[in-house]
């Protein structure tokens, strides 16, 4: 398969984002299937080829086109200081929808304030890069050492402090560390190389993945409801209906009645839904979206 010239090398992020950027491709209409003991997940696309990638590596594959697309943070687009090209961005993470967080942190009862305080002393980081340059833009100079992993741990007796990403802030709190600043925020990007995208070939088919993509991310949290109304109630079915949504009015074959189609945040229909048929709607039937397509 790798010899074929139509073929699109797309890198997934292995790790924390694994599992959700499988179930976003899904949605999108593409089928990932990972094994266990394999960095090569299959996909159900013949062009496409699928290599686990850590998400921190990524952007240098990318950018020398080992990889013609990947998906990573914009924290490790900054950190490997990566000349890639951002398609799009997809705001979705192991948690939350919200970005992720590069916070400096230090324990409960250590003196530093803010970041003045932390000249001359040690921190512990993954983000090495990102975090000397957000120094140098505080004129602080202090020790920036690589953590290869658990850095809450590191405060008081390995590091002063650290830099470390969080989404909610509990693991920092459960390891008795506060937060002193915030470096940076960080989403999911789609990212490929100028060489990958001048090729129309290749190009075309990044092009319709993101659209996919970006239409199963709009979907999130959303459902789309369909109804049948009187026209006497049309009006009154419609007021109770989001302001902002353009529901789509359609005749029936009885010629008093219409039906109504419109798409509305999930989390609003359970109060919505009661009044919807208080004001006349009949039929009122709720149904999941994968993809939305402007």
């Amino acid at each position: 398969m790798l010899m074929n010239e139509k073929l699109l090398k797309l890198g997934i992020p292995a790790g924390s984002l694994q599992e959700s950027t499988g179930e976003l491709f899904r949605k999108a209409g593409y089928k990932i299937t990972f094994a266990s003991r394999s960095y090569y997940p299959t996909i159900d696309d013949p062009e496409v080829h699928c290599t686990l990638i850590r998400a921190q590596e990524m952007p240098r594959y990318v950018q020398d086109a080992s990889l013609d697309c990947g998906l990573t943070g914009y924290d490790w687009i900054l950190e490997n200081d990566a000349k890639v090209k951002e398609l799009t961005e997809l705001v979705f993470s192991k948690v939350s929808k919200r970005p992720v967080r590069w916070v400096l942190a230090v324990p409960n009862d250590s003196p530093v304030q803010n970041v003045k305080d932390l000249q001359g002393k040690r921190i512990a980081t993954e983000v090495v890069n990102v975090t000397r340059r957000w120094l140098a833009q505080n004129g602080v100079e202090a020790h920036v050492e690589f953590s290869w992993g658990a850095t809450e741990v590191k405060p008081p007796r390995l590091a002063d402090a650290i830099v470390e990403v969080t989404e909610t802030g509990s693991s920092l709190r459960a390891n008795n560390l506060r937060i002193v600043a915030d470096l940076l925020q960080s989403t999911t990007r789609f990212i490929t190389n100028d060489r990958s995208y001048a090729d129309p070939w290749k190009k075309q088919k990044m092009d319709d993945m993101v659209l996919m993509l970006r239409g199963a991310m709009a979907a999130e949290g959303k459902v789309g409801l369909m109804m049948n109304v009187p026209k006497e109630r049309l009006s009154t079915v419609l007021k109770v209906l989001p302001a902002l949504q353009n529901p789509t009015v359609s005749g029936l074959s009885n010629p008093v009645w219409v039906a109504v189609n419109t798409i509305i945040d999930e989390n609003t229909v359970r109060h919505i839904v009661p009044q919807l048929k208080q004001a006349g709607a009949y039929g009122i039937v709720e149904y999941p979206l994968n993809k939305i397509i402007d």
